[in-house]
């Protein structure tokens, strides 16, 4: 497929480890640049799509990069326009960015963070990227926000579920559309005590990284807040691919839940295990033995096939909803690519349309006119229902998805069935919440 005037400028796949600060080179000094790092001085601009295209969250990362061409397309002004003629914020109108047409360049984080540093780095030294977005790991969502906020550019954070994101780490120039693991707590343990009870026994399989560790805290304050009770609690390694090792033990306790903090490839594998062992044909403590998955996908349902039938977990946007914003969303998707947008893919485009409309809206490319821009920022539109993105940490605050394997699926893609669609104010927090405690947001760097 033609992808018109759009322009990639060489797929940059480097693993070479970035320094812990990153000196900018003359040429992205504030000097004949405006006072900000990578002003652009001609007619284009220039973004960079940072997605994992290897390792084991390729399959989202892919998506993702289809929704950051699609976005391109229509902020150029070809296409039918997507999701610009439902956002609430008519500031865009296909002609670039502030008349200037969008360029990109890509990198593969390879689900790394020292990988994904590295192609950041590069991307904004030797391509003049003014803003970097994607991802699909917390632990390179946290490190690539870190180096942005060095470099003095905008971070508009792809799929990161971690509290950290806008916790801990939060920052200044990074921004987050994707909801978080306290949020998919909230939303989920009332679905899970009114169709599971509250005399439960959980054991929690957990990535063996920040975004596994703030899920799984999530989920057991949560559902122990309820009645349950955490008996067992497992780190495993995010490059592993057999869990068989991991699933014996839980058959030989005396859990009747397996909580699976596990998301993309992983999921797919723990899960398919843990079917093969017979844990869903399980009786224990008088109960049926259940599986429960805190992050759910599309892509991930696809992968696990049969094994996701009747399995609760949250998402952050569903294809099948139907306001105005998902609707065109989907259909400029699926014209182009010839099947449905994973929520991976969502929360990018949209991002890609929020960066440019600040940036539209503030009438400068300069960080810290973008921070303001944004912090506070309310719309709708854009396929969640009324948002907000909170001024105190960066964070978005939507409707959160409880949903579960279809039983019944009539396609490929019809893999998930939304149960609940939680109103924000059951996933609201204080930004001084204890999950989400020590860090700073600190102020805006326009890298001058």
């Amino acid at each position: 497929m033609s992808k018109g005037n759009l322009t990639r400028r060489g797929v940059l796949k480097t693993g070479a480890v970035a320094g812990a600060g990153l000196a900018l080179p003359t040429y992205l000094s504030a000097a004949g640049h405006e006072g900000f790092t990578n002003a652009p001085t001609g007619s284009t601009v220039t973004l960079g799509f940072n997605v994992p295209q290897s390792g084991p969250y390729a399959d989202e990362g892919a998506d993702e990069l289809r929704a950051y061409e699609l976005a391109v397309e229509h902020l150029n002004g070809e296409g039918d326009g997507g999701m610009l003629n439902t956002f609430s914020s008519k500031a865009l109108d296909g002609t670039g960015i502030l008349g200037k047409k969008v360029e990109y360049v890509t990198g593969d984080t390879q689900t790394k963070s020292d990988a994904a540093r590295a192609s950041a780095k590069s991307m904004i030294e030797k391509d003049g990227a003014i803003m970097i977005t994607g991802g699909s790991s917390s632990g390179v969502a946290v490190a690539v926000q870190a180096l942005c906020q060095e470099a003095g550019v905008i971070f508009m954070a792809g799929l990161t579920h971690s509290n950290d994101t806008t916790g801990k780490d939060k920052r200044a120039n990074g921004f987050r559309h994707f909801f978080n693991s306290y949020m998919s707590g909230a939303a989920l343990a009332p679905v899970l005590a009114a169709n599971y009870g509250t005399d439960r026994k959980a054991y929690h399989l957990t990535a063996d990284y920040n975004w596994g560790y703030t899920t799984e805290e999530a989920v057991r304050s949560s559902t122990e807040a309820m009645g349950w009770e955490t008996v067992g609690t497992v780190l495993t390694p995010l490059t592993q691919t057999d869990f068989s090792s991991y699933i014996t033990p839980v058959l030989q306790s005396d859990a009747d839940v397996l909580v699976l903090n596990h998301y993309g490839g992983n999921m797919v594998n723990s899960l398919t295990n843990a079917v093969q062992f017979g844990l869903r044909d399980r009786v224990v403590n008088g109960k049926n033995f259940e599986i429960v998955v805190p992050l759910y996908s599309r892509l991930m349902a696809k992968g696990a096939g049969a094994n996701v039938k009747g399995i609760f977990g949250s998402t952050n946007w569903h294809w099948s909803l139907q306001d105005e914003g998902s609707k065109a969303f989907v259909q400029s998707f699926g014209t182009k690519y010839g099947f449905p947008p994973s929520q991976a893919a969502h929360t990018c485009y949209v991002q890609a349309l929020l960066y440019a409309d600040a940036v539209q809206r503030a009438g400068s490319f300069a960080p810290c006119a973008v921070v303001e821009a944004l912090e506070g920022f309310e719309f709708d539109g854009m396929g969640n229902g009324p948002t907000l993105y909170r001024a105190e940490d960066h964070q978005c605050f939507k409707d959160v998805l409880v949903v579960k394997g279809k039983e019944n699926p009539s396609s490929e893609f019809d893999l998930l069935e939304v149960v609940e669609v939680t109103p924000v104010d059951q996933v609201t927090y204080a930004p001084d919440h204890p999950q989400f405690a020590g860090g700073a947001l600190g102020t805006c760097n326009n890298g001058a």
